[in-house]
C-alpha cells in the first residue's frame, strides 16, 4: 500500500482533491473574508462521508485563519462575538446530531444546495436592514449553529446580517473572521464528546493545515482596500463552480 494511503487512509489522488480545494479555500478566506466551507465541502462531500468530512474542515480551518486574527482583533465588537458564539452553543448539538444520521449524497446535496442558495442571495443582495437587538444577534449565532452542524456551513445566517449592518467594514469583517474561528474549536469539542473524531481523518484534517494556511496567507497579500466589488466577484465565482462540482451528478473518485 503507498504511504498517502496508509498515513491518510486515502488514495492519493482524493488526497489531491482535499489538498487543492484546501488551498483555494484559504485564497477566497484570505481576500474575501468568508468563504472557506463554500469552497472545500462540496469537494470534500465527493470523496469523504459527512462527519469525515466536517471533521478535516474543522481541523485545517482551527490553524488556517490566525495569520488574520492579530490584524483583526483590533475591531472585534466583543459583545455580538459572545452572543453569536452562545447563540451557537446551543444549536450546534443538534445540527451534529442530524448530521450523524445523514445520508452521504443527501449531505452532497445539501452542501451544494446552500452554497448555490447563499450565493444568489449574495448576488441579488439578500440583506437585513436595521440594528438588530442582542436577542436577535444570539438567534443568528444559533441559527448558524444549527446549519454548521448539520451541513457544515455556519456562514449565510451571520453573513446575511453583518453585510446590511451599520458597523464599519473593518468591524464586520473582524466579527465573521472570530466568530467562524470559535465555531471551528466548538465543533471539535462537540464531535470529540460524541466520539466521532476518526484518527485517520483527524490526522487528514492536520496535513490539511498547510495548504490552507498558504492560501489565507496569499489571499491576504492579494488583498488591496478599494477593490472589494472585484474581490466579491472572484469569490462568488469560484463558490459557483465548487457548489455545481460538489453535486452528486460528478464522480471525483474516478
Amino acid at each position: 500500500m503507498p504511504f498517502m494511503e496508509f498515513l491518510f487512509d486515502l488514495p492519493s489522488s482524493e488526497m489531491s482533491i482535499l489538498a487543492g480545494a484546501a488551498l483555494l479555500a484559504g485564497l477566497v478566506r484570505g481576500f474575501a473574508g468568508f468563504g472557506t466551507a463554500l469552497i472545500y465541502l462540496p469537494f470534500a462531500g465527493a470523496v469523504l462521508s459527512p462527519v469525515a468530512a466536517i471533521t478535516t474542515l474543522v481541523l485545517m480551518d482551527i490553524v488556517g485563519p490566525v495569520p488574520m486574527l492579530p490584524r483583526a482583533a483590533r475591531h472585534v465588537d466583543k459583545g455580538d462575538l459572545v452572543r453569536l458564539l452562545g447563540g451557537a452553543a446551543i444549536a450546534l448539538p443538534l445540527g451534529l446530531s442530524a448530521l450523524f444520521l445523514l445520508d452521504p449524497q443527501h449531505f452532497r446535496y445539501l452542501v451544494s444546495g446552500i452554497s448555490l442558495i447563499m450565493l444568489a442571495g449574495l448576488v441579488l443582495g439578500w440583506r437585513y436592514a436595521g440594528v438588530l437587538p442582542p436577542a436577535a444577534v444570539a438567534a443568528t449565532g444559533s441559527a448558524s449553529g444549527f446549519l454548521g452542524g448539520v451541513a457544515g456551513i455556519p456562514g449565510p445566517p451571520v453573513i446575511f446580517v453583518y453585510m446590511a449592518s451599520p458597523k464599519p467594514a473593518p468591524v464586520i469583517r473582524a466579527n465573521i473572521t472570530f466568530y467562524l474561528f470559535g465555531y471551528d474549536w466548538m465543533v471539535l469539542a462537540m464531535m470529540g464528546v460524541a466520539g466521532r473524531l476518526d484518527p485517520g481523518f483527524f490526522v487528514t484534517g492536520l496535513v490539511l493545515i498547510l495548504p490552507n494556511m498558504l492560501g489565507t496567507v496569499l489571499g491576504a497579500a492579494l488583498f488591496v482596500p478599494g477593490y472589494e466589488r472585484a474581490y466579491r466577484l472572484a469569490a462568488y465565482g469560484l463558490i459557483l463552480g465548487a457548489a455545481l462540482t460538489g453535486l452528486p451528478f460528478w464522480n471525483l473518485r474516478d
